[in-house]
């Protein structure tokens, strides 16, 4: 071995102390959250409640409150706490809120009173477009009072549509790979359910009406019943966000444990059963050279059945994704693998179901296994079949999915996750396991794949958590080192956030339908961050500092990769942000790898880099984001900046103009990468819209255009009119690709 390498034999002694001092440290934070649990005045956590009120008259839903004499005759609740930019005063603008409900629909009705009904901000019309940067109403019902798990809606005052699952209170993994690029934690916002909202502008101010059906969420059944629920106003003036049940600095509606209480709720068994059928037409143009066209039609179907209030039944044939956005193009200037998030809204329906492990980094099970193959190529999925909800406190999961065979390469497979786990409501506790496995079919032949798991989380409190997962892989051939598990503690409470976990992932640990970021590490990590609103600081309404850490070794104690992170952001109450950071980075090369034709020798690299991060008024309607990295990289520089523009014209026209460079100056020479995209969409109305995403990647020499036309009937079906064009420049003859695809599905409430 090289001289290099003698650093990691002088400093093995020092590294296993380190990990030893990471592990206790887990156990500290555990034991330093339940003290202070154990202290805390209890009085202090009494959440808000009201008793629910059962309509015999329906509210006619026409956004229209303040006149409407059903909603006259209920008490409205009007105490909402801000937590920005005034921690704990009361909201700057009267809010009158009103919950009922009937046998078959839950109803929500608010009045966002504003003395300056001029200055009312709608910034986006598209569905489930951020409601965080303009006027906007939300609430969050956790049906089964679990602490954890909910529904999630809201609107802004042109009426749009906001619907989300979210689960584990919407946590996901705090160091999460930055190139995922979306979400892979707790909040779904592709679930897309049946439901009604209409507002009402006025010299009030504007009010809204919400209608959601019964049979469109999913509940326990029975006599007094008891929900979790909050309420969130933001008024964009004043960049301001208010609560009905208040909540400590860091936290946000999805904060269910701190939830209030709707209790008295009367709930029968909803019948439900949707046919979704769709039509489809396709035509595919290829040149190169020489042109060839292709035009197809296809027909498929999904069935929605509710075996009981809590657990759904989800049929699919011929299952297609014509419709959904495009992927994010990425350049790969690492030598581990990019992450792409699941856009399928089969696949994303009660997602938080089957999730197990660390999201974006060991991801035990990943949908997009099946149907897409290594290389992105479609695989055709025949059709399968899924069970989720909840029995009682228990979340149940069960899918099994059947693609086609692609050629000699790719056979025909069947996939299959079985999950289960029980929720510990008063303790924010759970426990559970998984079983996830892939068989091939035919004569193509393969090798099956299974995974094995168990993993749970210990509430300590209201403040402290503590997490995990055990798992095991089975691969013909591989029967040793085929594990993998983590352990973190978590403490967050008035603004802290303190973290510190270790994961491991055995040399022999092969999970075919999962989602590895990196294959065998060891990784200690840990994060202590506060968030602090200190009175005599001029012009600054909070600042946040914070020190990350974390490192991936090999199992022959070799640092593989060390990033130390310590920042401090400053924030405006206009919403502007200044980010100031410096990294500490360390990158162990033990085999020469290439980035993009440049060869990396073997060597141990020891970097600075200094990070500043710009976010402008997200309200405004010109906005800025802005990263930027300038250091040392693998014995070489780097200057690293992501910008981020966003301009909106009116409520109904949105852009959004993405570039990303990275200078890379190496010593076996110098890469220069740019992606770029351009995002375009006009709203006709909340449900009718236009959307463009055009993109180019220097690096592959790819230039790409998607271009998607909606008119949305129920739950995101309706008619999707899609354009794709490649062109691909890379190649000695250069590739054109064009697909222009006409889908229209249909939903059907047969009860």
């Amino acid at each position: 071995m090289k001289n290099w390498i003698l650093p990691f034999k002088k400093n093995v002694h020092w590294q296993l102390k380190f990990l030893d001092m990471l592990r206790s440290l887990v156990i500290l934070v555990g034991l330093f959250s339940a003290s202070i649990v154990a202290a805390q005045n209890t009085a202090s956590m009494v959440r808000p409640n009201f008793e629910a009120t059962a309509l015999e008259e329906a509210p006619q839903i026409d956004g229209e409150v303040i006149n409407d004499p059903v909603w006259a005759q209920l008490t409205p609740i009007t105490d909402l706490v801000q937590t920005s930019p005034r921690y704990g005063a009361a909201i700057s603008e009267k809010t009158h809120i009103r919950v009922a409900y009937t046998d078959k629909t839950f109803y929500v009705a608010v009045v966002c009173f504003d003395q300056n009904p001029d200055k009312i901000v709608v910034s986006d019309s598209r569905r489930d477009a951020d409601l965080n940067d303009e006027d906007s109403f939300l609430f969050i019902i956790d049906t089964y009072n679990d602490q954890q798990n909910g529904f999630l809606f809201g609107t802004n005052s042109s009426g749009m549509e906001y619907d989300a699952q979210i689960d584990r209170e919407g946590q996901g993994n705090f160091n999460a790979n930055r190139q995922q690029g979306g979400v892979v934690g707790g909040t779904n916002i592709n679930w897309d359910a049946s439901w009604t909202v209409k507002t009402q502008l006025g010299a009030f101010g504007w009010s809204a009406e919400f209608a959601i059906p019964l049979n469109s969420i999913r509940f326990t059944s029975g006599k007094s019943v008891t929900w979790g629920i909050n309420f969130q106003r933001n008024i964009a003036k004043n960049t301001e966000t208010a609560y009905w049940a208040s909540l400590p600095l860091g936290f946000d509606i999805k904060r269910l444990s701190l939830a209030g209480k709707m209790s008295g709720l009367e709930l029968k068994s909803p019948k439900n059963l949707k046919v979704i059928p769709y039509v489809l037409g396709q035509n595919a143009r290829t040149q190169q050279g020489t042109v060839q066209t292709k035009t197809t039609g296809d027909v498929g179907m999904d069935v929605k059945y509710s075996l009981t209030p809590g657990l759904t039944l989800d049929l699919t044939y011929n299952t297609d994704f014509a419709q959904v956005e495009v992927d994010e193009q990425q350049v790969n200037l690492d030598r581990f693998n990019l992450f792409f998030p699941e856009k399928r809204a089969f696949f994303l329906e009660n997602a938080g179901q089957f999730t197990v492990g660390s999201p974006g980094e060991v991801d035990l099970f990943f949908s997009r296994r099946i149907g897409i193959g290594d290389a992105g190529e479609l695989v055709p999925i025949v059709g399968g079949a899924r069970v989720s909800g909840k029995i009682g406190q228990t979340n149940v999961g069960l899918l099994s999915m059947f693609t086609q065979a692609v050629g000699e390469a790719i056979p025909e497979n069947n996939y299959s996750v079985a999950r289960i786990n029980h929720d510990f409501a008063k303790s924010r506790s759970s426990f559970g396991g998984v079983f996830v496995g892939k068989s091939p079919l035919g004569t193509l032949g393969g090798d099956d794949n299974q995974v094995f798991a168990l993993d749970g989380k210990l509430g300590i409190g209201k403040k402290a958590q503590i997490t995990g997962f055990v798992s095991k892989s089975a691969t013909p051939g591989i029967t040793t080192d085929d594990h993998a598990f983590q352990i973190n503690g978590i403490y967050n409470w008035d603004g802290w956030n303190i973290r510190a976990g270790y994961t491991e992932v055995g040399e022999g640990f092969n999970p075919e339908v999962g989602f590895l970021l990196r294959s065998a590490f060891k990784k200690p990590d840990f994060l202590i961050f506060k968030q602090w609103r200190p009175e005599n600081l001029g012009p600054i309404l909070e600042v946040r500092p914070h020190i990350s850490y974390r490192s991936y070794w090999n199992f022959d104690n070799q640092l593989i990769s060390s990033f130390t992170h310590v920042d401090n952001h400053w924030v405006w109450p206009s919403g502007f942000e200044v980010h100031t950071g410096i990294n500490f980075t360390q990158e162990g090369v033990l085999t020469p790898f290439s980035i993009s034709g440049v060869t990396v020798d073997t060597n141990l690299y020891k970097h600075e880099e200094l990070q500043l991060v710009v976010i402008t008024n997200p309200n405004a309607k010109i906005n800025l984001s802005n990263r930027t990295v300038i250091g040392g990289y693998y014995g070489g520089n780097r200057v690293v900046t992501s910008n981020t523009i966003n301009a909106r014209f009116g409520d109904k026209f949105n852009v959004a103009l993405n570039l990303n460079y990275n200078q890379l100056e190496l010593p076996n020479g110098d890469i220069n990468a740019f992606v770029g995209g351009t995002r375009l969409s006009y709203s006709f109305t909340p449900r009718m819209f236009v959307q463009s995403l055009i993109q180019r990647n220097s690096l592959s020499d790819i230039t790409s255009v998607n271009a998607r036309f909606g008119w949305l009937q129920n739950a995101n079906t309706g008619l999707f009119v899609v354009l794709n064009l490649i062109e691909d420049q890379s190649l000695e003859l250069p590739k054109q690709t064009q697909f222009f695809t006409i889908k229209y599905t249909y939903q059907i409430d047969a009860l």
